[in-house]
């Protein structure tokens, strides 16, 4: 090659070389994921991995906007494509995920510090203004497409979040939110960019988030398919193990009949299914190709009762109801003993729990004296619930008729049930309530404040009230939990309800999934399992 040949080879190498460095130096953020996400990757992406099916419990989710549902089946399939800025471990320890780190500036302001190299499918950098933007489609009113999120009563008194730099979020609070933490668990984030490119309806065929898995196809009231992220930053640095999932498909298919679920585990057309029926657990634990797990509950199993009507309004009437049931040979007989009583309205290991109530001693002849103290004679009950809970109706009938009640038991599906009691027409009922954050903010609050939007007993006391509304907004959680006992003590004495029980809740699988446990929000955490092949 003669010598000016070669110089101009160099040239052009070098502009070529020049050129490069400006296009990578306004990349976009899908061009510039790679290498970020490249630099955070912990642990090699394995082949294979094997595909994971499993039934939920339900006809149908409700829908693939993780802004817009109120729902724990739907939760679990979007929770394993979508993370969140924080997420629980399986025994219900707050921990971080999308945020390494946070912090309270004020007892109204939180700082969130975003994890870097973190992608979502579509190659987009997720960057502070994904969580502005996915806090903003909740908290402001009418933010999709005129809707105002389902989930925004769960974020309480969030007003703004503002990102302060490009991987720095602050929260601003009308008032102090000591659940926040417990509150964010259950939001995942979506990315700006494409929301906006391709708007709702085509979100919602094809949704993107930075979870663990991606989705490849499904139908809300069928089975959602999803692979694995071969890019997923790896989820939380506190639950091990980190990085990319095993599995390469994961498949969720609704399943509503327990029985067909049962006996698709069994021939493993399915590998895991939920809320296993207590009469079949002792057969699936002597199978050897199937492996039975527990973990404790977060829904609290009630009999409500309508505080309004008469005799009903009267604590006396009330307690008496609490007198005749035997809750202990309900849990034995009907539940197996996969339920833990509950002596007033909390979970036992939910914060701030009453450690010194004692349930109501089950006393048929006390019942008859309360109710004649009362004053109440041939009185007539309609007992109503769900079909699935209408042994234990049939059950309470008897032990009610055992104390002078002319008790009878009526089904409904609970769209009608929840009407029904919420209008106030009906006098008994079975009702469950779930207590996700583990704190009594999300569950007394709801249930037992004035007007709240689960007192379906029309429980009202103002001193309940206002220990609610001040525990809700105290930082000190020594203080908190002097209120919250206080409030329980009142409760309990007022008997707004037969206290009952949380169901422990039992799940299987085929003995070839590994590295799978229950969780306690009911949650199928995918990223740490595989199939033994």
């Amino acid at each position: 090659m003669k010598k000016r040949d070669v110089s101009w080879v160099v040239v052009l190498i070098v502009l070529l070389m020049f050129s490069l460095v400006l296009v990578g130096g306004c990349g976009s953020k899908q061009e510039k994921s790679a290498q970020d996400s490249s630099e955070h990757k912990e642990v090699m992406v394995e082949e294979g991995g094997g595909t994971i099916v499993i039934a939920l419990n339900t006809d149908s989710i409700v829908t693939f906007d993780p802004a817009n549902y109120r729902d724990r089946e739907t939760e679990t399939i979007l929770r394993n494509m979508f993370d969140g800025l924080v997420t629980r471990s399986p025994d219900g320890k707050v921990v971080p995920q999308i945020a390494e780190s946070w912090k309270a500036l004020s007892p109204t302001e939180w700082e969130f510090k975003i994890r870097k190299g973190i992608v979502f499918h579509n190659g987009e950098v997720l960057t502070a203004e994904d969580i502005v933007f996915t806090f903003n489609r909740i908290i402001k009113e009418g933010a999709i497409n005129g809707q105002t999120a389902a989930r925004k009563g769960l974020l309480g008194p969030i007003e703004q979040v503002e990102a302060t730099d490009e991987y720095t979020v602050v929260f601003k609070l009308k008032e102090p939110f000591p659940v926040i933490l417990q509150a964010l668990c259950h939001q995942q984030i979506i990315p700006k960019d494409y929301y906006e490119e391709v708007g709702l309806e085509r979100f919602l065929e094809k949704p993107v988030g930075c979870g663990p898995f991606k989705f490849v196809e499904g139908k809300l009231d069928d089975k959602v398919i999803m692979e694995r992220f071969d890019d997923y930053y790896g989820g939380s640095p506190e639950i091990p193990p980190v990085g990319p999932p095993k599995l390469k498909r994961v498949i969720f298919r609704m399943i509503p009949e327990l029985s067909t679920a049962v006996a698709a585990l069994k021939t493993g057309e399915v590998n895991i299914i939920q809320r296993v029926p207590e009469d079949m657990i002792e057969d699936l634990k002597q199978d050897e190709s199937i492996q039975v797990k527990e973990a404790k509950g977060t829904r609290v199993y009630a009999i409500e009762i309508n505080n309004k009507m008469p005799p009903f309004d009267n604590p006396k009437v009330r307690k008496a109801l609490n007198h005749a049931i035997d809750m202990d040979k309900i849990i034995k007989e009907l539940y197996k003993g996969y339920a833990v009583r509950l002596p007033g309205p909390m979970l036992p290991y939910a914060f701030a729990a009453h450690p010194n109530l004692e349930p109501y001693e089950y006393n048929p002849e006390k019942a008859k004296q309360l109710l004649q103290e009362a004053g109440v004679k041939d009185l007539k009950v309609v007992i109503d619930t769900e079909p699935f809970r209408e042994e234990e109706a049939l059950v309470i009938a008897e032990m009610l008729k055992d104390v002078g009640i002319d008790a009878s038991v009526r089904k409904w599906e609970w769209s009608v049930l929840k009407a029904k009691m919420k209008e106030g027409s009906r006098q008994i009922y079975l009702t469950d309530w779930g207590n996700a954050y583990l704190d009594p903010f999300d569950f007394l609050n709801p249930k037992l404040k004035t007007g709240g939007r689960g007192n379906y007993s029309f429980y009202s006391n103002p001193e309940v009230d206002e220990l609610l509304e001040k525990a809700g907004k105290e930082v000190n959680d020594e203080k908190r939990k002097e209120l919250y006992y206080r409030a329980q003590e009142i409760i309990y004495n007022d008997a707004p309800w037969i206290f009952g029980y949380a169901k422990i809740s039992v799940e299987a699988a085929t003995s070839n999934v590994k590295n799978w446990r229950p969780s306690m929000d009911s949650r199928e955490n995918m990223h740490d399992v595989y199939i033994e092949e």
